[in-house]
């Protein structure tokens, strides 16, 4: 069932508190090189092909752009998120990453911030 309430704001405030309680996997976002490597290791990519999929993909355009743009996001930007981190991941861990990155805990948080705002996979809305 779909509400016809207008969503609630977006608490730019507390995106911040959930970014700043992690803020040691914002390193793990510069280490990343972007190389591909963990591709391999995730079976969604493997299955799907989709340059989209890859884990480094995943963590820098949901959880690289919440640290980016410091909590500063809105609605649409979360909604295109919930697709990456949702859709694209089944949080298995078995992206492997040569230079120790824990990809699974970048998206883990991604999604927590996602539902901390309303953003998360409905699957009753069908």
């Amino acid at each position: 069932m779909v509400s016809d309430r207008p969503a609630p704001a977006i608490d730019q405030h507390r995106i911040k508190q959930l970014l700043a309680q992690k803020k040691q996997l914002k390193l793990f976002l510069s280490i990343c090189a972007k190389c591909g490597l963990c591709a391999e290791s995730c079976f969604y990519y493997r299955n799907h092909r989709d340059p989209k999929a890859t884990p480094a993909y995943k963590a820098v355009h949901s959880l690289g752009r919440l640290f980016k743009k410091r909590g500063k996001v809105n609605r649409h930007e979360l909604e295109q998120m919930k697709s990456l981190v949702f859709d694209k991941c089944a949080l298995c861990r078995r992206c492997y990453c040569p230079f120790g990155i824990d990809v699974s805990s970048m998206i883990a948080l991604a999604r927590a911030i996602c539902r901390s705002q309303g953003v998360y996979q409905r699957f009753d809305d069908k």
